[in-house]
């Protein structure tokens, strides 16, 4: 099976369970949203919401974030990892939203990658969830999940993003991001991959599949 067959049944299936998928991280705006993906390096999104719940009833704008200083930011999120690192960062993006976007997050990812603390994943899952653009954010399930299933190889994630941009089709690229970073988080973990409950099952090749007599029938 060609890989461009191959993902139009992965991403119809995954669509037809899934119909309206959506980022886990809580924000309420694109700069609450900026912020939660920036802190979200190297953290759980779960634990991205608990340290923001509170600070994002006290801040919304870049404005607001530098009058509670780096100092009240760690406050909120010391219990995040890179947690000081994390708190500079966000407080020279603010600073750069006021002084070059008019205290506006960017539309582009080349302005959101020249803000400090702000790679290319974030800037287009930045991109997709604020500004509905059709980008791919490879994360470290999207990295393990479309390589288990076939749909790109690669040693980088911008390897990865290339090869799936090419292959998914046109009209699932909106949330094909969304899609495989779910399945990597609930379904096709890491370490013993739920199998039996995976609806591409056996349009994967993966070779640490749980054994046939070990799977449910369909």
């Amino acid at each position: 099976m060609r890989r461009s067959e191959k993902a139009e049944q992965i991403f119809a299936r995954l669509a037809r369970a899934n119909p309206s998928p959506k980022g886990e991280l809580d924000h309420v705006n694109p700069y609450t949203l900026l912020v939660a993906v920036v802190l979200s390096a190297q953290a759980t999104d779960k634990g991205v919401n608990r340290a923001t719940a509170a600070l994002f009833r006290q801040v919304t704008t870049p404005q607001q974030m530098l009058d509670l200083g780096e100092a009240g930011l760690i406050e909120h999120i010391k219990s995040i990892g890179l947690f000081r690192a994390k708190a500079k960062n966000v407080i020279r993006l603010s600073q750069d939203l006021i002084d070059h976007h008019g205290g506006e997050v960017p539309t582009t990812r080349e302005e959101l990658e020249k803000l400090p603390g702000v790679g290319r994943k974030t800037a287009n899952v930045v991109l997709n969830m604020a500004f509905g653009q059709p980008t791919m954010a490879v994360d470290t399930h999207v990295f393990r999940v479309s390589q288990r299933l076939g749909l790109a190889k690669g040693k980088t994630p911008l390897a990865i993003e290339e090869q799936l941009v090419k292959v998914v089709p046109e009209r699932f690229m909106q949330h094909a991001h969304h899609w495989l970073i779910l399945h990597g988080r609930y379904t096709c973990l890491a370490r013993g991959p739920k199998c039996v409950e995976c609806p591409v099952e056996d349009l994967c090749a993966f070779k640490g599949k749980a054994k046939p007599a070990t799977r449910k029938s369909k």
